[in-house]
């Protein structure tokens, strides 16, 4: 199947130097495997039940979001147990260390997604009990 996608140039351009650098043999493959990636981390927090110890951390540009993403904090104090900030350049760094139900860290996460503003959203798990 072909399919068209709107992407910043800087990242098609570091894309391709890293699909490249791994000796991949097109952009294509790449795509796929980034693709599989993104497929396997959202099945694994689908998959995960009971309570769990998780770090969120995501990345955002302060002025576009910096009220939203304070609302959707708030929201979701029960599973927020600390918030860590700083500042890289035009970016900011959040990390949210979060115990509660797993179904709630994934709506938080999903949340923090949905956002033009924020940039990537990545969530370690460190202690999962079903």
């Amino acid at each position: 199947m072909r399919t068209s996608l709107n992407v910043p140039d800087d990242l098609v351009e570091e894309f391709d130097r890293v699909w490249r650098e791994q000796g991949l043999d097109s952009r294509s493959r790449a795509v796929r495997e980034a693709m599989l990636e993104y497929v396997e981390s959202h099945s694994r927090l689908e998959a995960m039940t009971g309570e769990i110890v998780a770090l969120v951390g995501f990345d955002y540009r302060h002025h576009e979001v910096i009220r939203e993403l304070h609302a959707v904090q708030h929201d979701y104090q029960d599973v927020i147990l600390n918030t860590s900030h700083t500042h890289q350049g035009e970016w900011c760094l959040e990390s949210l260390f979060c115990r509660g139900e797993a179904k709630r860290v994934r709506e938080l996460t999903y949340r923090l997604r949905d956002f033009d503003g924020v940039r990537r959203v990545k969530v370690m798990v460190i202690r999962e009990r079903a």
